[in-house]
This record gives C-alpha cells, sequence and structure tokens, in this order.
C-alpha cells in the first residue's frame, strides 16, 4: 500500500492540478485565522472566553453580529438563507439581499458560513450561490469545509481509485466553485494507531493552494466524536499546528469547540475540558507566529528520512540541510522565490529531539522568532562548519531566519 500510494503521489506531482482561478472578488487575508466547529451559545460570556482563548474568528448568528468587539476579532455569519437552495426561491432569494445589505459593512464581519465536506454533486449549487454572494458582498469570503483524501467515493461523488478520486474532487472544486480560500479536514490519530496519509492531504491541499494564489486552512482533531479516534494529548495538537504551518498554512480550526461529553470536545456539557487549556496556550503562540508567517510564501516543504507517504525528501540545493539523525519537517518561507525563513518541526510527538542542521548560505547569523516576546532575537550561532543543534520538543517547531551580511 505505502509503494502505491509513493507512486501514486510521483504521478501527481507531475501530473499537479493546473487551473487558473479568476476571482472577482475582492476578499483578502490579512490574518492567520484561528476557529472552531460547533460554537457555544451566542453569549457575550461565551464570546469573552472564545478571545481569552486566542480564537480569532468566530461564528455567529446575526443577532449578535455588531454587538460585540474585541480588537482583531472578526465574526462568521451562520445563517439558514446562506444555502444555493435559496437562489432558486424568489421569496427567500429576497431575505438573502436583504441579509447581505443588513451586514456587508458591518466592520467585524470577515465571512459567509455555507457548507461543510460537500459531494461534487453540490459544486454546481455552490458555484451559484459563492458567485451571487461575491457579487452582491465582495469584500468578504464564502467558507467551505472539504472532505480529506480518505473520504469514500460515495462521499465525494467520485469514481476510481481513491488518490485520482480525491485529486478530481480538488480539481472540480477549484475549477466550478471557485472559492476564495481552502479548508479541509483531517482527522489522524485512531485508539490503537495513526493515519497514513496525513501529510499526502497536506502536501495536496498545499499545491492545491500555491497553483490557484489561495490561503489554506487545516481543520485538525480536537474531539472524540468518532468513537474510534483517541483523545489527543497536548504534544499531538502541537504537532498538527505546526505541521500545518511548516506546510504554509494559514489557518487552524479546531474539531470540536462546543458539544456533549459524548462528543470528547474542548467544552463538554458547558465545562471546559483540560485540553482547552492546552489549545489556549498554543493559540497565542500560533497568533504570534501567524503574523510573521503571514508576511512569507511558503517556497518548499520537506521531510527526513523515512519519509512518510505523499511528502517530498530535502534537495541538495536547499539553504538547510540535516546532518544528524531524527524525523524532521523542514518548511522554507521566503518572497520572490528568495528564502529568508526556515521553520523546524520534531516529526516525533512523543519524544524530544534535537536537529543538526547545516546551513548553505552566506549570512551573518541566525536570529530565532521568540513566540513569547513576539520578536526576532539572536539565538545560538552555527559552529565553523555552520552547523547549528536545534532542540524540539515532542511534536514542537522552531521558527529561524538568516541575518544577512550587510544587515
Amino acid at each position: 500500500m505505502r509503494l502505491l500510494f509513493n507512486f501514486l503521489f510521483v504521478c501527481w506531482a507531475l501530473f499537479a492540478i493546473d487551473v487558473t482561478l479568476v476571482r472577482a472578488g475582492t476578499w483578502k487575508q490579512n490574518r492567520f485565522i484561528i476557529t472552531y466547529w460547533f460554537p457555544p451559545p451566542p453569549t457575550d460570556e461565551a464570546f469573552n472566553n472564545l478571545v481569552r482563548e486566542g480564537f480569532n474568528l468566530i461564528w455567529t448568528p446575526e443577532s449578535k453580529l455588531g454587538h460585540f468587539h474585541s480588537p482583531g476579532l472578526k465574526f462568521m455569519l451562520q445563517d439558514d438563507l446562506l444555502t444555493p437552495g435559496t437562489l432558486d426561491n424568489p421569496e427567500k432569494r429576497a431575505k438573502l439581499d436583504a441579509l447581505i445589505n443588513r451586514v456587508k459593512y458591518q466592520p467585524s464581519l470577515d465571512a459567509y458560513y455555507i457548507s461543510d465536506e460537500p459531494r461534487t454533486s453540490d459544486f454546481p449549487g455552490l458555484r451559484k450561490l459563492v458567485a451571487y454572494l461575491r457579487e452582491h458582498d465582495p469584500s468578504h469570503a464564502a467558507y467551505i469545509n472539504l472532505y480529506p483524501i480518505y473520504a469514500s467515493n460515495e462521499q465525494l461523488g467520485t469514481k476510481g481509485p481513491q488518490f485520482k478520486a480525491y485529486q478530481e474532487y480538488l480539481r472540480r472544486y477549484i475549477e466550478e466553485v471557485k472559492p476564495s480560500l481552502i479548508s479541509y479536514d483531517h482527522y489522524h490519530f485512531f485508539k490503537n494507531q495513526d493515519g497514513e496519509q496525513y501529510f499526502l492531504n497536506l502536501e495536496m491541499i498545499r499545491q492545491l493552494a500555491i497553483d490557484n494564489s489561495l490561503p489554506f486552512l487545516n481543520t485538525i482533531q480536537a474531539s472524540t466524536i468518532d468513537k474510534t479516534w483517541r483523545l489527543v494529548n497536548s504534544s499531538e495538537l502541537r504537532w498538527l499546528v505546526f505541521t500545518t504551518l511548516a506546510y504554509g498554512g494559514r489557518g487552524i480550526s479546531y474539531f470540536l469547540y462546543w458539544g456533549p461529553s459524548a462528543y470528547g470536545g474542548l467544552y463538554q456539557d458547558g465545562k471546559k475540558t483540560p485540553m482547552m487549556d492546552t489549545v489556549t496556550l498554543l493559540n497565542k503562540e500560533i497568533s504570534a507566529l501567524g503574523m510573521t508567517l503571514m508576511d512569507l510564501d511558503n517556497l518548499g516543504t520537506y521531510h527526513t528520512d523515512p519519509l512518510p507517504i505523499g511528502t517530498k525528501g530535502l534537495p541538495v540545493t536547499s539553504p538547510v540541510q540535516f546532518v544528524g539523525p531524527g524525523g524532521f519537517v523542514l518548511g522554507l518561507f521566503g518572497k520572490n522565490n528568495n528564502i529568508t525563513t526556515f521553520m523546524v518541526v520534531n516529526r516525533d510527538y512523543k519524544r524530544q529531539a534535537t536537529a543538526k542542521i547545516a546551513l548553505r548560505v552566506n549570512i551573518r547569523g541566525i536570529e530565532e522568532f521568540d513566540r513569547i516576546s513576539k520578536t526576532w532575537r539572536a539565538c545560538q550561532q552555527p559552529d565553523s562548519k555552520h552547523v547549528m543543534s536545534v532542540v524540539l520538543s515532542p511534536g514542537d517547531g522552531r521558527l529561524f531566519r538568516f541575518v544577512p551580511k550587510h544587515k
């Protein structure tokens, strides 16, 4: 099975999705998104909790839009009218027009919630609704979340082998729906094992985003709503977040935030769980790192051996090389194809690891981004052989940049 997926990945790389996306809308992501699934009751107390916990995109009905304010906070509108069927009903369509006119000038509005895990047969209707919203309110995004790679043909509305079916699903979504951002989910941690396709899915979404100049958001596992899942710990959550960052992700959504105890989410029967405290600390780090990464392009993401399914090994041309053992992810970042910044992630979420890194670039030194002070600071410099050691907690990542000689 592993050989089959690696073969399919190579085929996909050679014939990567190449869809030119022409968008009439003007929505543009201006901050790293931190959000969730299954919102709490829309009360001021709940919104205050969300802000303290580090979320910056809150789901809300119209009744609460514009009634709660916090610096940097945006809202995603939920309404029963935001479905494709509304456009086929003159009365509902008129109500949708009125809704758009009431909310589109609200400074706190960022997006309209549309759909979760659509099938290909849903795409024509979603295309009409997304185009309609873009025509009447181009300043705000229409949010749709996609299936993961392991979804069945029946779920996707496709035919054929899994990999090619999912590739076709993604291609058709971009070509037909023309979204402003890509959101998908992938749940990796099971009670007795880990999934095998997490990085393959992440690589496919990354490439899709790059090919179409779109940001992407990863919906990650933070519940046991499916009884085959295990409850993730702090290191596994960190692993999910930092691998997404290393791949150039522009947002994180936790599944799920609010629900009964049977769902095993961040709040259960209205009570905060210990996992919520972990998420709160992690969100502070994401917010700090996100501000920096939003100004950079992901110029490559690579793995050390043994390569997980669907991943790429580090090319000899990379200015950052690993010269010691260990499983790591390397994200390269910069502007105009000029690599200036890199993130190293510990691929092991169970053990601390030390990455031995050789720098193949003519620089004056290295700085690390401090997640606490939100500033770049001097760190341990490479030795005479241009090698530096990076100690990483389980599942953690650290962000560095080159200090050019002229600085």
